[in-house]
C-alpha cells in the first residue's frame, strides 16, 4: 500500500476524490485530508507519505509553495497536483513532466497518474522549481528532457532543431551540444504545439524558427540553422514555412 494526503481547500473536492481513489485505485490509503497548505505541510511530516495530491490554487498559499517548506533531503515524496488551470497553464506542465489532473477528475486520467507514480515514485525538487518558473513566466519556458540516465532542464529558446530517428529524437542546443532522447518526434511536435517558434519543416525534423539563417530553394530546398546545419524541408511544408517566416 501507498499512503498519500490530498491537499485541498474544497471539501467537496478533497472528499470526491478521495472516495474515487477508495473504489478504483486500492493500493492507495489516504491517510488524510487536508484544507490549506499549512496543514498540508504538518500532515507531511507526520504521516510520511509516499504520494500528495496537491491543488494549486488556494486561498493564502499556492501550492506550488508547498516545498519551500523543506529541505531537498526531506523530499521522499511524489506530488499529482490538481488543476482547474486554462489549457495555456497546462502547458507549463507538460513542458516540466510534472503529473497533473484537470478538475473535474475523470477516473482513467487518475489511474493513469496512479500507474506513471508507480513507476517513477520521487521526483527531484529541481523539476517542481522548473514547473514554478514556467508558470511565473510563461515568455521563458524550460523543458524536461529525459535520457536514460539523467533529465536536462533547457531553456526552450536555446534549443536549434530536433532530429527524429524512429523511437528516439536528437535535440540540437545553441551551445553545441546534442542530447538522445528515448521519445520520437511526434511527442515533441505534440509537447511544442503552442509555442510558434517551432515547426515541424520534415518528417524528421523539427525547427526553432529563431534560428534560420537562410533558405536554399536549390536541391530540393533546405534550411540552414544557426549558419551550420542543414536540415531538409518537405515540399508540401514549404508555403507554411516561409508565411511563417513573413510574420
Amino acid at each position: 500500500m501507498y499512503k498519500a494526503i490530498i491537499i485541498d481547500d474544497e471539501e467537496m473536492a478533497r472528499t470526491l476524490l478521495f472516495e474515487m481513489l477508495k473504489e478504483y485505485c486500492t493500493d492507495i490509503d489516504v491517510v488524510d485530508l487536508c484544507k490549506d497548505l499549512p496543514t498540508g505541510v504538518k500532515s507531511i511530516r507526520k504521516n510520511k507519505p509516499d504520494l500528495v495530491f496537491l491543488d494549486i490554487e488556494m486561498p493564502g498559499h499556492s501550492g506550488l509553495e508547498l516545498l519551500d517548506f523543506f529541505d531537498e533531503d526531506d523530499i521522499n515524496f511524489s506530488i499529482i497536483f490538481v488543476t482547474a488551470y486554462s489549457r495555456y497553464a497546462v502547458q507549463a506542465f507538460k513542458l516540466s513532466a510534472v503529473d497533473y489532473l484537470l478538475k473535474p477528475i475523470e477516473v482513467e486520467d487518475l489511474k493513469n497518474s496512479i500507474e506513471l507514480f508507480k513507476k517513477n515514485k520521487y521526483r527531484n525538487k529541481e523539476e517542481y522549481a522548473v514547473l514554478r518558473e514556467n508558470i511565473k513566466n510563461p515568455s521563458t519556458k524550460k523543458i524536461a528532457l529525459h535520457t536514460l540516465s539523467s533529465i536536462n532542464f533547457v531553456n526552450t529558446q536555446d534549443i536549434l532543431f530536433f532530429q527524429g530517428d524512429g523511437s528516439y529524437t536528437k535535440v540540437f542546443l545553441k551551445d553545441g551540444r546534442n542530447i538522445t532522447l528515448s521519445k520520437g518526434l511526434k511527442h515533441f511536435e505534440n509537447l511544442l504545439a503552442e509555442i510558434y517558434t517551432f515547426f515541424r519543416c520534415h518528417k524528421s525534423y523539427i525547427v526553432n524558427l529563431e534560428y534560420i539563417t537562410d533558405y536554399i530553394k536549390s536541391d530540393g530546398g533546405y534550411l540552414v540553422i544557426d549558419k551550420m546545419h542543414e536540415i531538409m524541408v518537405s515540399s508540401e511544408k514549404i508555403d507554411t514555412l516561409l508565411k511563417l517566416l513573413s510574420k
